[in-house]
Formats: structure tokens, C-alpha cells, sequence
């Protein structure tokens, strides 16, 4: 299975973004990455849709949004009317997920869950079905640059297993302390979408190191 790499702009120079966008999409990665965070789910704000719509009038790379906050279906159609491709919310945040993952369908958008840590994977099963892509969270949401939860490999292999023994297309993304050997590590496990930030702003070539994440 081809990893994709998806970059958080969040470890981006805001001052900077476009001349990142421009980086970003020379790396070779297929997605970017777009966190949205509002306080209150985690504690953290990060940008909202006005950066989204511009950061998709700069880019014609597939735009990845992960919302973390508490109230998602308030959001959907104005954050696929900003271009996000794929929109990803949270099992743990209000409303009801059924509810959620028709109104992102209904946009043409694709649908992603997406798993705080301490949430079984047992949470997201009875949406598997419905969905594209499930996030599991490989650091405590909300805030970029954390170390890689190793515990996290298990759920992301209990994924893959009910994934495959129930014949689904479902992708599964992987967010949080991605560098080359926890990349190599989710990869095993089953993870085919690698978040990565940090290690890509950090890196001295972006290119080699978004080839570095894939096997």
C-alpha cells in the first residue's frame, strides 16, 4: 500500500505560507494538512476558514482539514465551501456522528473519524462503513511537535485487521510525532496517510524528507 504524506501547515511560518505552499508542493506530498482548532475542544486556537480559503486559492494540493472542535456539523458546508477535500472530525465531539458524516458527504467532500488516544478503536466502529478515512491520533490533540505514542500501534493494527476482514476501502491517517522510523512503524501497523509537520518544517530538504516517511 503507497503511503500519501500529508503536511500541517500548523508547524508552518504563517508569515511565510505561500512561499511554504509553494515548498510543499515541490516536496512531492499529495495533501496538506489543515488543523482547526476553536479552545474549547483542545486547548488551543489555530487558524480558521478565511486561511482556508486563501491557503486554497494558492494550492491546487488536495486539502486535508482536521476539525477539533466541539461542535463540527455547525461547520461542514462553510468549510467545504473553502475547499477542504476531505473533512475530518472527532468521535468525542458533540452532535452525532451519523448526523455529521452525511453532511459531509452531501457536500462531495469525503468523510474522516478521527480518534483522540485514549479513545478505543471499538468508538468508531459502527461508522466504518460510512466513512473514508479514520484518524487515529498518535499525540494528544491540539498541539504540534509532541513524541510519537508507540501504544498507538496496536489500535492502529486492530484498525487495519477489521478494515480488511470486512472488506471496507477505508484509509487510515496517522497524526502526530510522524518522522522516518515512526513513519515506518504506523506504515507496518497499517497506516497508509502520515501526518507529518515538525520533522518537515525542521528538515534542511523537504523533499527527501517527505520521501523519507515512505518505504
Amino acid at each position: 500500500m503507497k503511503e500519501i504524506v500529508s503536511v500541517s501547515i500548523l508547524s508552518s511560518d504563517f508569515m511565510e505560507l505561500k512561499n511554504d505552499l509553494e515548498r510543499i508542493k515541490k516536496s512531492g506530498a499529495e495533501m496538506l494538512h489543515f488543523d482547526v482548532m476553536d479552545g474549547i475542544f483542545v486547548d488551543n486556537i489555530s487558524f480558521g476558514f478565511p486561511i482556508l480559503e486563501k491557503v486554497n486559492k494558492n494550492s491546487d494540493m488536495t486539502l486535508d482539514v482536521h476539525l477539533m472542535i466541539e461542535s463540527p456539523y455547525k461547520y461542514i458546508e462553510r468549510c467545504a465551501s473553502f475547499g477542504a477535500d476531505i473533512i475530518t472530525f472527532h468521535i468525542e465531539s458533540e452532535g452525532d456522528p451519523d448526523k455529521t458524516i452525511d453532511a459531509i458527504k452531501k457536500t462531495g467532500a469525503k468523510a474522516g473519524l478521527a480518534l483522540r488516544p485514549g479513545t478505543p478503536l471499538e468508538k468508531a466502529l459502527p461508522f466504518m462503513n460510512k466513512i473514508d478515512m479514520l484518524l487515529i491520533m498518535t499525540v494528544e490533540p491540539g498541539f504540534g511537535g509532541q513524541a510519537f505514542m508507540n501504544d498507538m500501534l496496536e489500535k492502529i493494527k486492530d484498525a487495519r485487521k477489521f478494515i480488511t476482514e470486512n472488506g471496507l476501502d477505508t484509509d487510515i491517517q496517522v497524526d502526530g510525532g510522524i518522522n522516518a522510523s515512526t513513519a515506518a512503524l504506523a506504515s507496518d501497523a497499517g497506516a497508509n496517510i502520515l501526518v507529518a509537520g515538525s520533522y518537515i518544517f525542521k528538515s534542511e530538504d523537504m523533499k527527501n524528507a517527505v520521501d523519507s516517511l515512505r518505504r
